[in-house]
């Protein structure tokens, strides 16, 4: 312990250190983006048995959930833009900064923002970015009222590698858990604070429709719970939800289906369908998480987005029967796709996928531009730079498309 015990030291000497360790440290965790972004690229977490590059750096590196998601979010951006590893290296700009421009920056005005940006307060970038990139009616209205302006009185998830997402509460970007090649998390963020050992303080915005259902269900248990005990009608909704759940998901029902059930009637679809009792016997099973396991030993700890799994590819004759299926997270589940049929071949299915969901995307982001009363040649520019974000959804594609138009100053 000596060696933090630093009272022998003269003042001119302490200021030095100080410094000197305070430019190490920038280079350092310069450094440790550039290592984060390229074992994110390579998704070299998904073979040491993590969903997300967010669980392997919550749980394999131990940083806190805040810590990696923001440097996930900084790494990714720097990939894109490098010029943002020098900036960092040479004490230009803050982890702070890099993830405030991250949402904004392009191309063409990525050397001016961090000029801008150099050596600013976070509070000074972020008035700096308002001005620049005020939020439009639409956004604004879809804001909380606690951080709307007061003049007028978002962490959650993941799609493509490298996609930056905006939110308004914090610079980080949001997640689409488990999704390859984003952010991610193993557990939803936390609902609450926790008061006691067994309860929860819970807050949450929630639009209007929400809250009229939220009226109607104190109204229809007036008899059960006379006090309209929010707490209580919530417990009841998700008794309720779960059990509606469980059937969709694991063919959990009150009593067995008929065997002939169990063939589905498409069949196109047949050799994939996988039959209520046997989801049902491979969830129980695998208790609701991911199977897979790292040359290490490690098991995957993923219990969301999981998916069934034919050990033996349907392509080769797979059975859908319960020795022969496993529980595997979506991240897992295409890793050995790719491992059995090559990564290039999957890259494909999945982009031929995609097409048919991307251009109904493109058809409705242009439809609300022109309701919006957007012309439809800059409307349709918009469009084509919104189609470049592959894998993006359906809200973050207006997004991009809003504000490409702000930017070039359209209507």
């Amino acid at each position: 312990m000596r060696e933090y015990t630093l009272t022998h030291l003269s003042d001119a000497v302490l200021l030095r250190d100080l410094a000197a360790l305070v430019a190490r440290d920038r280079l350092t965790t310069a450094t440790l983006l550039a290592h984060i972004a390229e074992v994110d690229a390579r998704r070299l977490y998904v073979p040491a048995s993590y969903p997300s590059m967010h669980a392997y750096c919550v749980d394999e590196l131990h940083l806190s959930e805040d810590a990696a998601s923001k440097r996930i979010h900084a790494a990714r951006a720097a990939r894109r833009f490098p010029v943002l590893f020098t900036a960092l290296a040479e004490g230009r700009l803050h982890l702070a900064a890099v993830c405030l421009l991250a949402p904004h920056l392009t191309p063409e005005n990525v050397d001016e923002l961090i000029e801008i940006a150099t050596h600013r307060r976070k509070s000074e970038i972020e008035e700096l970015l308002a001005g620049r990139f005020p939020l439009s009616g639409l956004q604004l209205s879809e804001l909380p009222a606690k951080i709307r302006p007061i003049a007028t009185m978002t962490y959650e998830q993941q799609h493509a590698p490298g996609h930056v997402e905006r939110d308004v509460s914090t610079p980080i970007a949001t997640p689409d858990e488990h999704a390859v090649g984003h952010v991610g998390h193993p557990t939803p963020p936390p609902l609450a604070q926790l008061p006691s050992a067994d309860r929860f303080l819970v807050q949450l915005t929630i639009p209007k429709s929400t809250h009229d259902k939220l009226r109607h269900a104190q109204a229809l248990l007036s008899h059960a719970i006379p006090n309209g005990d929010m707490a209580q009608v919530l417990d009841r909704a998700l008794d309720a939800l779960i059990h509606k759940l469980e059937r969709q998901k694991i063919g959990v029902a009150c009593r067995p289906r008929r065997q002939h059930d169990n063939v589905h009637p498409d069949p196109k679809v047949r050799n994939h369908y996988v039959p209520a009792h046997v989801r049902r016997a491979v969830w129980e099973r695998d208790q609701g998480q991911c199977t897979f396991v790292s040359k290490r030993g490690g098991r995957c700890k993923a219990r969301r987005f999981l998916e069934f799994d034919h050990i033996d590819p349907v392509a080769r004759g797979g059975k859908a029967i319960v020795d022969r299926m496993r529980l595997r997270c979506r991240a897992h589940n295409q890793y050995e796709a790719e491992r059995v049929f090559g990564a290039g071949f999957m890259a494909r299915k999945r982009l031929e996928g995609r097409r048919p969901v991307a251009d109904q995307h493109s058809r409705d982001v242009l439809a609300g531009l022109r309701s919006l009363g957007c012309p439809v040649n800059e409307a349709r520019r918009a469009v084509e730079i919104s189609e470049a974000h592959h894998g993006a959804t359906l809200e973050e594609r207006m997004r991009l498309a809003l504000k490409f138009l702000r930017r070039t100053g359209s209507p």
